[in-house]
Order: C-alpha cells, then sequence, then structure tokens
C-alpha cells in the first residue's frame, strides 16, 4: 500500500505494489515478505480486481454492493445488477437482467452516450448525428427524436430532480430540454467561456463531460482540459478551473458532504472546492485514466485505467471506509503512527515562462511533468541536466554575480550618497537633516523618535507627482517663510555637489570617495530681529513687484484699441443703455485682481491680512435697480400704515361694570 500526501490530504493507494504468483509456497511468500517491503505492505482488497482486457467505463451499483467495469458505456437501471442498458460501439444496444442477455436492438447512427429518464422509462441516445433517438422501455418503440442545432453530441445527462436533459456538442455548446414539451429552453456557449487570461487554447473547445448536480449546478469538462461549473440561472460560469494538461477531461463528479468536485483526465484526478475554487487535493495514478467512479457514501475513488488492472484508492478525508472493508480505518491509523518521507522532495517547480525559456514545452502532457497550481513539477536532475545545456556558461555567471556581491559589500563601508527623489529635492534634503539631528537627540538623550514623511506611504505623491511641487516664489512662502532663502541657497549648494557626485559615479562606475557635507548653519532661527528684518524685506519686494505689474497692465490697456460692437434686443425687452453692458463686459476682461481691486474700491469688499500670511475676503451683495425701487416701496407703505394706525385704547373694558364671564 503506498500512501501519498498533498495539501494534508493522505490517499491510500490499496491496488498498487508487487504481487505474488499463485504457484509460490506458503514458505517462500513468508521469506519475500519479511525482505521486502513493498511485498509485505500489499493489500489485496478485492481479489483479481481486473479485466481481461482495458475497460473504459466503472461504476458501483445504488445500494454499494456490486462494482461493474466494461468495454463500452452502461447504465444501471435498478438498485442493484439486475436490469442493466450496455452501448456497443457497433451501434448495438444490449439489455441484460440478472439471469443474463435479454434483448438486443440497434440505432441509426454510432452511439456515445446515453441516460435514463426514470418518470417517462425513455433512454435518451446522443452521439454522430444531430438528432437525440428515444427509446422508450415502457411501450418498446421508438419515440420521435429530438432535433439539435449541432453536427454531433458527445455526452447528455438528466437531472434528478426536475428532469432537465442536457446535451454537450462538438461545438462547444450545452443544449438543455424539456422532456414534458420536447422543446430546447436554453443554450451555454461553454466554449467561449473556457478560454481565459491565462490559457492557451490550440483547437475549438469541444464538450467531453457533464454531471449535474442538485436543481441548479451543472459541471462542464471541455476537450482542452478546463471545467466550468454554471448556476442554470445564468450563461456564464461560476468557476473555470484548467488541469493544465491540454487533456480532455474523462469524468466529473460532485462530494456533497466536503462541498468538492471530482474531475479527471487521463493523468491526474483533482479534487477542488466548489464554492471558492482552491484546490483540495490530487491524485496522480501510475496508468494513464479512462474513467473515475465515487463508491457511494465513503471515502473510496475506483479509477479504470489504460491497463486491465484497475485502482482502488481510499481517502479518510472523504469519507469512511465501505461496510466490507471497514478494517481500513484501522489500518490507516497505524500507518499515521509512522509516517514516511513526502511526495516531491527531489523535484524542481517550474512555470510554463521557465519551460518556454529551457524549451521544454513539448514535455506538457507527459509523465515528466507534474500539473500543479500555476505550473509543473519536474525531476531536479533533469532540471540541472537541460539548464546546463542551454546556458553552459552559468559557471561564468556565477563567478560575475560573486564578484559584484563583493563590490557592492565594500562599497556599503564607503560614504553613502543621499537618493533624492525627482520632486521637492530641497524639501526632502531638509527632512533627511532634520532626520539626521533628531536621530543624534534620540542616540543623547534616548528620546522616542517619530516617523519620517520619506518614508511614510501617505506622502509618497508629494515627492513623485510634480503637481505638488513647492512654488518657493510665491507670496504666501515668502511670507510664511522669511529665513527659508537663506538656508535654501546653503541646500541648493549641497544639491549641486550631489548632482556632480552622482555624475562623477555613473561615469567612473565607482563612488568616489569623499567627506560628508555636516556644516551646520551657525545662525540661529530664532532670533526676533532676523526675522522682522527679512519679513520687511520680503514685503518691500512684493510691493516693488506689485508695482511694476501695475504698470505693465496699464500700458497694455492704453496700447489696446476698442472696437464698435453691435447687439440684438430679444423681443419683449427694452432698451436702457449700452452703459450697464460695457462696464460689466470691461469688468469681465479684467484679471481676478483688477476685479477685486475695483470692488473694494466700490465698498462692497474688503481685504484683510491674517496673522499667518493668508488674505482675508469680505464680500457685500451689490442690490439691482429694482430691488432698490422695491425696497424703497415698501418703506413708503410702512409708513402710511403707520399714519393712518388708529389707537385701540378706547376699547378697553372699565373695572368693577358688568359680569364677569366665568
Amino acid at each position: 500500500m503506498q500512501v501519498s500526501s498533498l495539501n494534508e490530504v493522505k490517499i491510500y493507494s490499496l491496488s498498487c505494489g508487487k504481487s505474488l504468483p499463485e504457484w509460490l509456497s506458503d514458505r517462500k511468500k513468508r521469506a519475500l515478505q519479511k525482505k521486502d517491503v513493498d511485498v509485505r505492505r500489499r493489500i489485496e482488497l478485492i481479489q483479481d480486481f481486473e479485466m481481461p482486457t482495458v475497460c473504459t467505463t466503472i461504476k458501483v451499483s445504488k445500494d454499494g454492493q456490486y462494482i461493474l467495469a466494461t468495454v463500452v458505456t452502461f447504465e444501471i437501471l435498478s438498485d442493484d445488477y439486475s436490469k442493466i442498458v450496455f452501448l456497443h460501439n457497433d451501434r448495438y444496444i444490449e439489455f441484460h437482467s440478472q439471469s443474463g442477455f435479454y434483448y438486443k436492438t440497434r440505432i441509426p447512427k454510432f452511439g456515445r452516450d446515453f441516460s435514463y429518464h426514470y418518470p417517462s422509462c425513455d433512454l435518451y441516445f446522443v452521439g454522430a448525428s444531430s438528432e437525440v433517438y428515444r427509446l422508450n422501455l415502457e411501450q418498446g418503440r421508438y419515440l420521435n427524436p429530438l432535433q439539435t442545432d449541432a453536427a454531433e453530441n458527445n455526452v447528455c445527462d438528466i437531472n434528478s430532480v426536475h428532469g432537465l436533459f442536457a446535451t454537450g456538442t462538438i461545438e462547444g455548446r450545452v443544449e438543455c430540454w424539456d422532456p414534458r414539451t420536447r422543446n430546447r429552453v436554453g443554450l451555454l456557449d461553454c466554449a467561449l467561456n473556457s478560454v481565459t487570461a491565462d490559457s492557451e487554447i490550440n483547437s475549438l473547445p469541444t464538450i467531453s463531460a457533464l454531471k449535474f448536480n442538485g436543481a441548479l449546478t451543472m459541471a462542464v469538462g471541455t476537450t482542452t482540459g478546463q471545467v466550468l461549473l454554471y448556476d442554470l440561472r445564468s450563461d456564464k460560469p461560476l468557476l473555470v478551473k484548467d488541469h493544465q494538461y491540454g487533456l480532455p477531461i474523462k469524468s466529473v463528479h460532485f462530494q456533497d458532504s466536503l462541498d468538492l468536485i471530482l474531475s479527471a483526465d487521463s493523468r491526474i484526478v483533482k479534487m477542488w472546492n466548489k464554492n471558492s475554487g482552491k484546490i483540495f487535493t490530487s491524485l496522480e495514478p501510475e496508468h494513464d485514466l479512462n474513467d473515475v467512479c465515487l463508491y457511494p457514501n465513503s471515502g473510496m475513488l475506483l479509477t479504470a485505467n489504460e491497463t486491465p488492472k484497475m485502482g482502488i484508492y481510499y481517502i479518510p478525508v472523504l469519507g469512511p471506509a465501505p461496510r466490507w472493508c471497514s478494517f481500513l480505518d484501522n489500518l490507516t491509523e497505524e500507518l499515521e503512527e509512522n509516517p514516511e518521507s513526502t511526495v516531491y522532495d527531489d523535484y524542481k517547480f517550474v512555470t510554463k515562462k521557465d519551460l518556454e525559456n529551457l524549451g521544454l514545452t513539448h514535455l506538457i502532457g507527459s509523465p515528466f511533468l507534474r500539473a500543479y497550481m500555476h505550473g509543473f513539477f519536474m525531476d531536479i536532475r533533469l532540471y540541472h541536466k537541460v539548464k546546463l545545456m542551454v546556458n553552459p556558461f552559468a559557471y561564468e555567471e556565477y563567478r560575475k554575480d560573486k564578484i559584484r556581491q563583493k563590490i557592492e559589500e565594500t562599497r556599503a563601508q564607503r560614504v553613502q550618497l543621499k537618493k533624492l527623489p525627482k520632486v521637492n529635492k530641497e524639501l526632502a534634503l531638509k527632512l533627511i537633516e532634520e532626520e539626521e539631528e533628531k536621530q543624534k537627540s534620540t542616540w543623547k538623550k534616548k528620546v522616542k523618535s517619530l516617523p519620517n514623511i520619506l518614508t511614510d506611504d501617505r506622502f509618497k505623491v508629494m515627492f513623485e507627482n510634480p503637481d505638488f511641487q513647492v512654488d518657493e516664489e510665491s507670496e504666501e512662502f515668502r511670507l510664511l517663510n522669511p529665513l527659508v532663502s537663506k538656508i535654501s541657497e546653503k541646500r541648493k549648494k549641497k544639491l549641486r555637489l550631489l548632482e556632480q557626485q552622482e555624475l562623477r559615479e555613473k561615469e567612473e562606475e565607482e563612488e568616489p570617495e569623499g567627506k560628508p557635507s555636516d556644516a551646520e548653519s551657525s545662525e540661529s532661527s530664532d532670533d526676533e530681529k532676523a526675522w522682522v528684518e527679512e519679513v520687511r524685506k520680503q514685503r518691500r519686494l512684493l510691493q516693488q513687484e506689485e508695482k511694476v505689474k501695475r504698470q505693465e497692465r496699464l500700458k497694455e490697456d492704453q496700447q489696446t484699441v476698442l472696437k464698435p460692437q453691435f447687439y440684438e434686443i430679444k423681443a419683449g425687452e427694452e432698451f436702457r443703455s449700452f452703459k450697464d453692458s460695457a462696464t460689466k463686459q470691461k469688468l469681465m476682461n479684467k484679471t481676478l485682481e483688477d476685479r477685486l481691486k475695483i470692488e473694494a474700491k466700490n465698498g462692497t469688499l474688503s481685504v484683510s491680512d491674517t496673522t499667518v500670511g493668508s488674505k482675508q475676503l469680505t464680500f457685500t451683495l451689490k442690490r439691482s435697480e429694482q430691488q432698490k425701487k422695491q425696497q424703497e416701496a415698501e418703506k413708503l407703505h410702512r409708513q402710511e400704515r403707520k399714519r393712518l394706525r388708529r389707537s385701540a385704547g378706547h376699547l378697553k373694558s372699565r373695572h368693577k361694570r358688568g359680569r364677569s364671564f366665568h
């Protein structure tokens, strides 16, 4: 018995190992069992579990008591083996009962698959024809066939919940039919949906496997190695899984207790979660596969191979052992106490791109490569041999890499250049200097250091996007940072030195040794007199620049020549004057700064400076002539009402006269 493990899921192979010939004596058998470990661990679970020839289909009866394997397609109509239908490759259909052969008939074209519809007792046959032949077992005669749009049909299946019939075509489509009305109710284009960004397909994907699960779920396998999971309420697949071998999918099954889907091609059986698509485990048998079958309500897996010998595998995670071999649970517990070495220890994982670089893409699908995740496993010895043949100068590259590493180690001991960003270099240099000062202070005073902006991802855009470049010529910057000009000149000199040093390094391909720039400014930034003088100086400079700009604007206004313009009055409007429109047009042609000054002269705008150097604007809404007239009319109306108002003092009741109201 051989044990393999993938993703911590153990799979016990109960059909592999050396077999002993029957003519050996018991004494010789005991001697071989003591010497050979494989012979000692061999378990013959089912005696002579093999066929005279290669079998293509394997199934288990519903009661779990019988395993059937044939070279043709068949269907078990009863709970046991008492009613079986066989489809031969010569168009014949044979009916067998418990006693043996019962009846034989033919279909018009060669058949490939068939399904049984229990409510109507109809057999549906698909094959090398566009028609789906129906044979009613109750009446004993053929019914009118279903006419599909396909040239040929490969597989079919019937949903056990609502009886929907589905057939897979060679054009890569799935047609769904309602047996009650004999009308097509749906069409899925699986060939188009199976093509993803990562898949490489050289031919048209046709349908090779089809299976329903419950009322709404259906799995479809293609000849190019993809498995598509559908919800019948949508024409788009929920998941698309690629076996990566490019081989046709032979069989698809559902495992409901763990929500798994088992899909098999001729090389591998993959088990993956139907909700997330994550690989649960996989199984690679010794020989190529033809069919896979799950034993009901257990963790046993049966395979029909390209050899007469069939495979039996036990996966405890999937379920318990069948009743007739319940001792397997105790046997696997004993084997877990003596674990063996894991699989894939002597294998190298390679991707498809690595195979293209090595020139080994033709090995995909061969025993030399084992598909796993997004790549393949290959023998480490084969990998080293091929790599040496492809790149005979690998040792020279290895030697150059070692020399390069030694040079980098020696460079690390020299003075390191500060790598400054492309945007806001002066700000970055300022932050680096502040960080160095903080490190010195923390080393001396043992103060907890704060995170730096340069290393914070939240502020990295400020040193990458040119839109965040600090404008040092702006009025706000010069007023907020009056002493920055002196310090920035020193930083600019330092930046020029760093740029020259980087150019020398690129030319010589080696970093020159130099002295670090540790010069610090002896002037104190907290000196009030220097700060006040610098602020006054900046204000004078700003006033001079404003005066020059005003003179330039006046010259431009004098040089401009006004041309007459004509306007058309709309219907229903009165002509007032050109004065308002002309002033508005003239005002709109001016800059925002000039408009603000005009508003300030008119009294509708007031400008004031704040303590931090910014500007504060206050606007007063201007009333139109109509609003002024309306306001004046309302004022006159209130005065007239006030004059006409009469006193109501005589209406007050006199005391002690009349009766009070109670």
